[in-house]
């Protein structure tokens, strides 16, 4: 059972935040009443999972009440009947509770930054970009996150050699840092008149966004240049000097923004970026000083690892870290991404309680 003193604490700051978030004064700093937010739905989750039990409970002691009171077979079997339902939801509801309670990786409820780039396979690979960025635009729909797009750069065809975009909303990390790594896609290209399977693969890079108390970045370790746009993006692309292409000079890392039209917009961007690679860069670290001690296949620092096989004439996908293939790769295409990454999950809970 959980203890009662956790318990009463959990409603009083729930409480506490729910008048918080009433006060007007706490949106005057709009970063901070976001995060106020995502803690207070949090704590709703939780709050809800507690109300279950407790009317759980009651519901059971009424039906124990019952069989001791009731003279009627029927009933008393009916009685016994819920009983055993009641206690099985209970078990259930415990078990959540326990995971709601179970200490977080305090980067799970950051934003995001995703990069997607295109590898190997040309046209089809960039195709195959516009596949997975539509994918985790529908997936982020499904959770009510917010989408930025923060660099495009796309193709003739309708694809795309990269994207950039950034994820709001609550837990992001938490969900989508599993889909870090390569993505191979096996499929006969509209361009194939032979009708051969080719094999793609594509990268992606999911980047927890940093915010400046996470890591300070001297202003003498960065370059900047101010380019002139080139692309799409109307006509101020090919007019104005709005580019910004910062270059970290420690660890060689380069960021190019030129979507906004001022200066200012892009350079606050390609910073964005930038401290979110950097941290993503600790993080790698950390996870790879694990991994040396023992086999880590879910939380890895190896971000290069072929993680994920999209194969169209089987219409299989496989994740092969966690051995889990599922045969709807159109629900999946279409954002239905919740089987593979509740597994996931689970698999890295597991692994870190290990």
């Amino acid at each position: 059972m959980i203890p009662t003193e956790r318990l009463e604490a959990i409603n009083t700051e729930y409480e506490s935040l729910r008048q918080r978030i009433a006060d007007p004064a706490e949106m005057n700093d709009q970063r901070a009443y976001k995060k106020l937010n995502r803690k207070f739905s949090e704590l709703q989750e939780i709050i809800n999972v507690i109300e279950k039990l407790e009317k759980n409970k009651k519901q059971l002691e009424q039906a124990k009440n019952l069989i001791h009171t009731e003279k009627d077979h029927d009933m008393i079997a009916m009685a016994k009947e819920e009983i055993a339902d009641l206690e099985a939801d209970a078990e259930a509801l415990m078990v959540v509770l326990k995971d709601m309670l179970a200490p977080k990786d305090p980067n799970d409820e950051k934003n995001v930054i995703i990069e997607i780039r295109a590898g190997t396979g040309g046209e089809e690979a960039a195709l195959f970009v516009a596949d997975l960025y539509r994918m985790y635009t529908r997936y982020a729909d499904t959770k009510k996150w917010s989408k930025t797009e923060i660099s495009v750069n796309p193709t003739g065809l309708g694809g795309f050699k990269e994207v950039i975009f950034s994820l709001d909303g609550q837990d992001v990390y938490g969900n989508m840092r599993f889909e870090a790594g390569v993505h191979r896609v096996q499929r006969v290209p509209e361009t194939e008149a032979m009708g051969r399977v080719h094999t793609s693969a594509i990268t992606v890079a999911v980047l927890p966004e940093a915010e400046e108390i996470d890591l300070v970045i001297n202003d003498s370790d960065i370059k900047i240049d101010i380019t002139r746009s080139s692309g799409a993006g109307g006509q101020h692309v090919n007019t104005t000097d709005s580019a910004v292409r910062l270059t970290h000079l420690p660890t060689g890392l380069v960021v190019v923004c030129q979507n906004e039209r001022s200066q200012i917009q892009n350079k606050a961007k390609a910073m964005n970026v930038l401290r979110s690679r950097l941290l993503d860069i600790e993080i790698a670290k950390q996870e790879a000083e694990v991994s040396s001690s023992r086999k880590a296949q879910v939380g890895t620092g190896d971000r290069s690892a072929k993680i994920r096989t999209y194969n169209f004439p089987q219409s299989r996908i496989t994740d092969h870290r966690i051995n889990l293939t599922t045969y709807q790769l159109t629900a999946v295409l279409s954002g239905e991404l919740d089987e593979f990454i509740d597994a996931l999950k689970i698999a890295y809970k597991n692994e870190r309680l290990s």
